[in-house]
C-alpha cells in the first residue's frame, strides 16, 4: 500500500516538473519575444523604417509636357513627345566595373565614357538623355541595379525648316535657348514636382502624392499669328530667289495689312530645329537681328514727310541733273539719266538725286522726326529675342551730303521689321499699327498713332501703284488682274572702312491689292550677283508669294483663275507642310483655303510608333499594331484615302527599321 503511495507521488511529482520547465519554457519564448520586439520596434525601429522606406518609397522627379506652339490656323508647329533618359546610382551599384560593359552595349556608347560616369561619386549621374525606345529596352533588359529609366519630354518640329528661326529650339533639359520658345519659355515650361511614391511588390506605383492624385503640369500652349502655308510660300520664293542670284542671305516677310499680324518670316538659310547643334550661325533671325541700309525702299517715307509738311505735293517738279550731281565733294548718281521730273515720277523712277533735294528741302530735324515717329531707330516691341533697334543719328549731327544720303536710304540703317511697320502706315492711310506675331497668350498693345493725313498717305500709295503698274523700276512684280504698288531698293554696303564698295542689298516692298492692301510683303537679298537691282533679284519672288498667297486666299480675280503654277497644300494634324502639286489657282483655292483636311487618311509611313499614335490622337484613332519593329512600314487605309465611317479604323505594320 506504501509502495502505491510512493508510485503515485512520484508519477505527480514528474508531472509538476514536466508542468514547470514547459511553464518555464513558455515564458522564456514570451520573453524572447517581447526582448525582439523591444529591439526591433524600440532599439533598431527608426533604423529599419528607413530601409523599409528605401525600399518601397522613393522620391522621384517628374517635369510636365511642354505646351506646343500653333500656327493661326491651328496647326502644330512644335510640340514635345515622351522619351527615355537613363541615370544611374553609383552607390547602390553592386559591381560597377561588369556593369560597365553591359551599359555600354545597351546604350551604343564607349566604354570609357561609360566607365567614367559610374565612378564619379555621386548619388545621381545621368548616363543618356533622351535614349531611343530600342535602348530604353536594352536598358529594362539588363535588369541593373542602380541603373533607372526616366520619362522625359523631347521637342519636335514637324515642318522641319519651316519658320525654324522664328520658332528657335530648347536644351536637354528643356528649357529655351532661341527664338519664341526663349521669350515664352515661362509659358511654355511644364511645371516640375517631386513625389514620394509608394510602390508594391510588383514596382507598380500606388500614389503620388498625399492626396493620391496626379497633378497637371503640363505647360501652356502658343498661338502665332503666322500662316504655316503662306510662311512655306515664302521660304521657297525667297530661296530660290537667293540660290539664282547667289547671294549671301536673304529675309522675306509678309504682314496682313489690315491687322498688322505677321503672316510670315522667312530666313535664309535655312534652320532645322531639331537639329540645333549642326551650325549656329543658321540660328540668327535675320529679320530682326541684321540692321542694314534700305536704300530706295525708304523713299516713300521721304515723300509722304514731305506731302506732310508742304514741301511737295503730287505735281512738284525737281531736276534730276541729267544722272549726276555733285553736292559738297560728293557725287550723287542716278542709274539713268533724267531732266526735269515730277514728285511721282521721281518715285516711279527711283531718282536719288531729286530725292535728295527733296530731302534737303524739308531739312533734317522735319525728316527726322518723322522717321522717328514712324519707329526708325528703336524697337518694334516683338516678343523677338535681340531684336537691332538700327541706326538713326541725331539730325544735329547730319551735314548736307548726309541729309542726302539718307533720303535716299543711306546712311542710317533699319531691320525688315521697322521698314514693314513704316510701310503699313502708308498703307493704313497714316494711322501706325503695332505689329503682331503672337495671338496667345494675348499681349499688351501699344495704342495707334496718326502720323500722317489720309489724304498724304492714299497719294504715295498711287505712286507705289505707278512703280508696279506704270513703266518705273517695280514692273517684275505685277500680277495679272492684281493692282500691285511698291518700291525696289538697291543699297549699297559698307566695307570695313566705312566707305561703300560694290556689294549690295536687293530688296522689294509691295502691296497687293495696291488700291486695298491686304498683303504687305518684303523681300530682301544681301549680296546677290551678277545682278543687284532690286527691281531684277527681290521684285519676281514678291510676285511670287503674292500670287500664291492670293490664290490661297481664294482672292485672285476671275481671269487669273486658270493660270497654271507649282504651289503647295498644307495637311493638318503636323502633316507636313510643302507637297507640291501642279495645279490651276481654282484648284489652290478649293484644296488649299486653309481649312485643316480631318476626312483623310494622314501619311505615317516611315514615323515611329510612338509619333504614329500621337499624331492619330488628333483623329480619335487607336490603331491596330501588327509587327513587332519600331517604324511604320505599312498602313491601311493608305494615304489619302477617305476614313471608313461612321467608326475610323487603321492598321500598321512595323518594321525594324
Amino acid at each position: 500500500m506504501k509502495n502505491d503511495r510512493n508510485i503515485k507521488k512520484t508519477s505527480w511529482d514528474w508531472v509538476k516538473m514536466r508542468m514547470l520547465l514547459v511553464g518555464v519554457l513558455i515564458l522564456m519564448l514570451w520573453g524572447g519575444l517581447w526582448f525582439r520586439a523591444f529591439q526591433v520596434q524600440i532599439l533598431r525601429g527608426p533604423e529599419l523604417t528607413a530601409m523599409a522606406a528605401r525600399q518601397h518609397k522613393a522620391a522621384e522627379f517628374e517635369r510636365g509636357m511642354r505646351g506646343e506652339i500653333f500656327d493661326r490656323q491651328g496647326r502644330l508647329l512644335a510640340k514635345s513627345t515622351a522619351v527615355q533618359s537613363v541615370y544611374v546610382r553609383p552607390l547602390e551599384l553592386q559591381d560597377p566595373a561588369a556593369a560597365a560593359p553591359i551599359l555600354a552595349a545597351a546604350l551604343e556608347m564607349p566604354l570609357n565614357q561609360i566607365r567614367a560616369q559610374l565612378q564619379r561619386p555621386q548619388n545621381f549621374v545621368w548616363l543618356a538623355r533622351q535614349i531611343s525606345d530600342r535602348n530604353a529596352r536594352n536598358i529594362i533588359n539588363a535588369g541593373l541595379r542602380g541603373v533607372y529609366l526616366t520619362e522625359e519630354s523631347a521637342r519636335f518640329y514637324p515642318h522641319g525648316h519651316l519658320a525654324g528661326q522664328v520658332l528657335g529650339f530648347v536644351g536637354l533639359d528643356g528649357e529655351g535657348l532661341e527664338g519664341i520658345e526663349r521669350t515664352f519659355d515661362n509659358v511654355l515650361v511644364g511645371k516640375k514636382a517631386t513625389y514620394i511614391a509608394q510602390r508594391d511588390a510588383s514596382g507598380r506605383r500606388m500614389y503620388l502624392d498625399a492626396q493620391g492624385r496626379e497633378e497637371d503640369l503640363r505647360g501652356a500652349n502658343v498661338t502665332l499669328t503666322l500662316d504655316a502655308q503662306i510662311q512655306f510660300f515664302a521660304e521657297e520664293a525667297l530661296g530660290a530667289a537667293v540660290k539664282s542670284f547667289n547671294g549671301k542671305s536673304g529675309m522675306a516677310l509678309v504682314v496682313h495689312v489690315p491687322s498688322a499680324e505677321i503672316l510670315a518670316m522667312a530666313n535664309y538659310p535655312f534652320f532645322n530645329p531639331n537639329m540645333p547643334r549642326q551650325n549656329s550661325e543658321q540660328w540668327r533671325n535675320r529679320i530682326s537681328l541684321d540692321a542694314l541700309e534700305p536704300g530706295s525702299t525708304l523713299k516713300p517715307m521721304l515723300m509722304a514727310a514731305a506731302l506732310e509738311e508742304g514741301v511737295i505735293n503730287h505735281d512738284t517738279i525737281y531736276y534730276c541733273e541729267e544722272g549726276s550731281w555733285r553736292l559738297t565733294g560728293v557725287n550723287i548718281r542716278d542709274v539713268k539719266s533724267r531732266g526735269w521730273l515730277p514728285a511721282n515720277k521721281i518715285l516711279r523712277y527711283s531718282s536719288n538725286i531729286c530725292s535728295a533735294k527733296i530731302g534737303i528741302d524739308l531739312g533734317a530735324t522735319r525728316y527726322h522726326g518723322y522717321l522717328r515717329k514712324m519707329g526708325f531707330g528703336e524697337r518694334t516691341g516683338l516678343p523677338l529675342p535681340g531684336e537691332n533697334p538700327g541706326l538713326l543719328r541725331p539730325p544735329k549731327s547730319w551735314y548736307p551730303v548726309d541729309l542726302a544720303a539718307v533720303s535716299f536710304g543711306q546712311g542710317m540703317s533699319a531691320n525688315a521689321l521697322q521698314m514693314a511697320r513704316a510701310y503699313l502706315v502708308l498703307a493704313n492711310n497714316g494711322v501706325m499699327k503695332p505689329l503682331q506675331i503672337v495671338r496667345e497668350p494675348e499681349q499688351d498693345q501699344e495704342p495707334m498713332t496718326v502720323i500722317f493725313r489720309e489724304k498724304v498717305a492714299q497719294t504715295v500709295m498711287s505712286m507705289l501703284q505707278e512703280v508696279v503698274e506704270e513703266d518705273g523700276t517695280g514692273t517684275a512684280a505685277r500680277i495679272p488682274g492684281v493692282i500691285g504698288a511698291g518700291k525696289t531698293g538697291t543699297a549699297q554696303k559698307a566695307t570695313a572702312s566705312g566707305r561703300y564698295g560694290d556689294r549690295y542689298l536687293a530688296s522689294f516692298a509691295a502691296f497687293y491689292p495696291g488700291d486695298r492692301p491686304e498683303y504687305f510683303i518684303y523681300v530682301a537679298v544681301d549680296e546677290p550677283h551678277p545682278q543687284h537691282y532690286g527691281g531684277v533679284v527681290a521684285a519676281p519672288a514678291v510676285r511670287d508669294i503674292g500670287l500664291r498667297a492670293l490664290a490661297y486666299a481664294g482672292k485672285l480675280p476671275e481671269e487669273n483663275q486658270h493660270e497654271t503654277y507649282r504651289t503647295v497644300v498644307a495637311e493638318s494634324h503636323g502633316g507636313r507642310i510643302g507637297k507640291e502639286l501642279i495645279v490651276n489657282a481654282s484648284l489652290v483655292t478649293e484644296l488649299a483655303g486653309g481649312e485643316d483636311r480631318d476626312d483623310m487618311v494622314p501619311n505615317l509611313l516611315g514615323l515611329s510608333v510612338r509619333r504614329a499614335v500621337e499624331q492619330l490622337r488628333g483623329y480619335g484613332v487607336m490603331p491596330v499594331i501588327e509587327g513587332g519593329g519600331g517604324i511604320v512600314a505599312r498602313q491601311s487605309p493608305e494615304p489619302g484615302q477617305p476614313w471608313t465611317m461612321p467608326e475610323r479604323q487603321l492598321t500598321l505594320w512595323l518594321e525594324l527599321s
